[in-house]
């Protein structure tokens, strides 16, 4: 028997409970830097040795990170159903829990990319990328990262993925920001949505969204009770 697609779009709430800093709780501040020095194509035109170390700093606290329940949880669920996980976040702490199928939305940490040949991609060999270290080409190469002001090139697939789900999860992101927000309006009509966030995110629900008021730790364990309802209804 085929099992049902369900299909989960998680952020950074879901690593933050891992240790896992994310900016937006810091008034757009990461580690005291404003997030357009360090994320965004202008930023690295004027200070790539400032955004190297950056994102040098945040492979090295992701390798004392650990998965939590949270990740845990949606791995678990692969026993019954056809798990497909878009995140926005860059860290592979899914994919740690025992996830398989894994987008990013927003790139991975552990990887870099030329600088010059952008399907010239590469898993980093250890936390550190320093200024000097080159694709096979010659080019300088970067942070695997999608940055603000670059394009999303997942989307399209993760369009793809959402307009065929026969559950759609949203964990651990405030929907709001654009274009992952957007997926929502590709559910396909009348399958349920379950939404796990301690505050409710501010839209009118429509009759088929489940609202879980928790933190992804705990709100993936009572998605897991309400999947199970729904399958013995």
């Amino acid at each position: 028997m085929n099992k049902k697609k369900l299909v989960v779009l998680s952020g950074a709430g879901v690593s933050a409970e891992s240790g896992i800093k994310t900016f937006r709780d810091n008034n757009g501040l990461w580690e005291n830097h404003d997030v357009m020095e360090v994320a965004s194509p202008e930023g690295w035109a004027r200070d790539p040795h400032l955004v190297l170390e950056f994102y040098n700093q945040r492979r090295k606290q992701l390798l004392e990170c650990r998965p939590n329940a949270g990740h845990y949880g949606l791995a678990q669920l692969e026993e019954q159903y056809d798990v497909h996980i878009i995140t926005q976040n860059v860290d592979d702490l899914h994919e740690q829990a025992g996830s398989s199928k894994v987008l990013h939305l927003h790139g991975e940490l552990k990887k870099v990319r030329s600088t010059r040949f952008e399907s010239l991609v590469y898993e980093l060999d250890g936390w550190e990328l320093k200024w000097g270290d080159t694709c096979e080409k010659g080019a300088q190469l970067r942070p695997h990262i999608v940055w603000f002001g670059e394009a999303v090139p997942a989307i399209e697939t993760a369009i793809d993925i959402v307009s065929e789900a026969d559950i759609f999860v949203v964990v651990g992101t405030s929907l709001n920001v654009y274009p992952a927000a957007g997926l929502l309006n590709y559910v396909p009509a009348q399958k349920p949505i379950f939404i796990i966030d301690p505050n409710k995110p501010a839209y009118t629900p429509s009759d088929n969204i489940t609202f879980i008021q928790e933190k992804g730790t705990t709100g993936v364990q009572k998605l897991i009770t309400e999947l199970s309802t729904i399958n013995n209804a």
